[in-house]
Formats: structure tokens, sequence, C-alpha cells
């Protein structure tokens, strides 16, 4: 039975789901669970909310995934209902915080030189990180996010560039030096 749901495809799951079946929405939550978390984090959630949140998110979604019409993926609808119930979350918690550094930190890179992109958006505003996220994680539109944190479009849009920049900034690789000692000449 097992390898048999496996073998489906998410819309096909969905469907049995809406017809009450539980191990076909079991398994969505396999496939797409740790997707979810790792979207939560990266807007900023704790790992023990992230869980809390994703949990929540799953089930509002086998609640209403009759409304689900696979028009888009499965994976992009769980996370814009996710991120929404997150956006609601600290909304509640009135935890917004507008800081923007001037300081431009050297780029996040681990013992191997790759990338983190998780520790480059920690380096974001919890705004600008939300913002980027909601955006380029969870699929949602500028409009979308505008009205999901109450917040002009403009300033959403510059939220999501400025993040984005800065992003660029921190992830640059260090230019190769080319040489140990330069020569005048």
């Amino acid at each position: 039975m097992a390898q048999a749901l496996r073998d489906l495809h998410d819309v096909e799951l969905v469907g049995l789901a809406a017809a009450g079946g539980r191990r076909e929405f079991g398994e969505l939550v396999r496939r797409h669970g740790s997707a979810v978390r790792a979207l939560l984090r990266r807007m900023g959630a704790q790992p023990a909310l992230a869980d809390d949140v994703a949990q929540d998110a799953f089930l509002l979604a086998f609640e209403k995934c009759a409304e689900f019409r696979g028009e888009g993926t499965f994976a992009a609808w769980i996370k814009r209902i996710a991120a929404r119930l997150y956006l609601k979350r600290i909304s509640k918690e009135a935890r917004y915080v507008a800081e923007i550094t001037a300081e431009e930190p050297a780029p996040v890179v681990d013992s191997v030189g790759r990338m983190d992109l998780d520790e480059a958006l920690k380096s974001l505003n919890e705004v600008e990180r939300l913002c980027v996220s909601l955006c380029h994680g969870a699929g949602l539109s500028h409009p979308e996010i505008a009205a999901a944190m109450n917040l002009p479009l403009g300033t959403v849009k510059s939220h999501v560039k400025r993040g984005l920049d800065k992003l660029r900034l921190r992830l640059q690789p260090e230019p190769l030096a080319h040489g140990s000692a330069s020569h005048v000449g």
C-alpha cells in the first residue's frame, strides 16, 4: 500500500484526501513537510514554531483540500497556506521589527566555501526577510504580500528589492587574489 501511495501524483493524492483519505494526505505531508518547515525557518520562525505552523498548515489544508484545483503545485499551495498562518501568528504577537543596518557584512560561507542562504537571510531585518521569503519562497505576489502584511504595495516592493540586494552582496564570493605580492615598477 505504501509503495502504491508513493506512485501517485500529488493531484491524485489530494483528490483521494478530499474524499477522506488520511493515508493519502499523510503521503502529501511526508513529501512536502520538510520544505514547508524550511520555508518557515527562512521566514524567521524558530524550529519549534516552524513545526507548529507547518502542522497547523497541513491540518488546514486537509480540511480544505477539496478547494485545491490543481492549477499550481500542491507544494506551492501548502507553502502559501503556511506563510499566511505564520504572518497571522507574528502579527498577533506584534513582532515586526523594521530596523535597517547600514553595515554590509561579509559573505556567509561554510568551511568548504559554500554559500549559506539561511544564514544570509538571518542578516536581513525581519520585514525584509519576510517579504523576500514570501515572494521567492512561498510564491506570493507583491500585492498578496501587501495584503497579508497590511503594508503599502510600494513598501513591499522596496523591502523585497532591498532584501534581494543585501542577499546578493552578502552571498557574493570573495574575489580571488592574483598573486601574493604586487610589484611596483
